[in-house]
């Protein structure tokens, strides 16, 4: 079993119409996400969600790999080193 890492992970969402596909995969990997905060960045016309997890690295990049395909996202994590 993966040793749990605690981190936080940063999307930023410049195609609102991504918002679904994001929510789905979030959804599958809530077992891992701690807490939650969604912004909508209106005058930016982008939406900022931030992450607290508590899971493996293979989880938490499994999670990060999946948001980051999606068109007109971005996304980073920072995890603790042990």
């Amino acid at each position: 079993m993966s040793e749990s890492r605690i981190g936080t992970v940063g999307i930023v969402v410049d195609d609102q119409e991504s918002t679904p596909q994001i929510n789905a995969i979030l959804h599958q990997y809530a077992d891992i996400i701690v807490g939650r905060l969604g912004i909508p960045y209106r005058s930016r016309g982008v939406a900022v969600i931030a992450l607290v997890v508590d899971g493996s690295m293979d989880a938490i990049s499994g999670m990060t790999g999946r948001i980051g395909k999606i068109r007109g996202v971005s996304v980073k994590a920072a995890v603790s080193r042990r």
